[in-house]
């Protein structure tokens, strides 16, 4: 999984997945398990894009004078 596009499609199919009528309540337990770790690593993931895209409009906003402000650029400058 490496774009925010397939998170999506995995999220939707853990949905799909707990949408199956005719499974046995142990398949049900394994299924809601699967989609919860799913859920908190995809929470992670959008944690991630927002602190990016906060990083990128400080950068907008503020030119090359924020750079060292940013812990990636700041720390490749150096």
């Amino acid at each position: 999984m490496s774009t925010l596009a397939e998170l999506n499609k995995h999220l939707f199919a853990a949905l799909d997945r707990l949408d199956v009528e005719n499974l046995s309540p142990e398949q049900i337990e394994a299924e809601v398990s699967r989609a919860g770790a799913i859920v908190d690593v995809a929470d992670r993931i959008t944690e991630n894009a927002k602190v990016q895209l906060q990083a990128a409009k400080l950068f907008a906003e503020h030119g090359d004078k924020i750079l060292p402000t940013l812990p990636m650029i700041g720390k490749a400058k150096e």
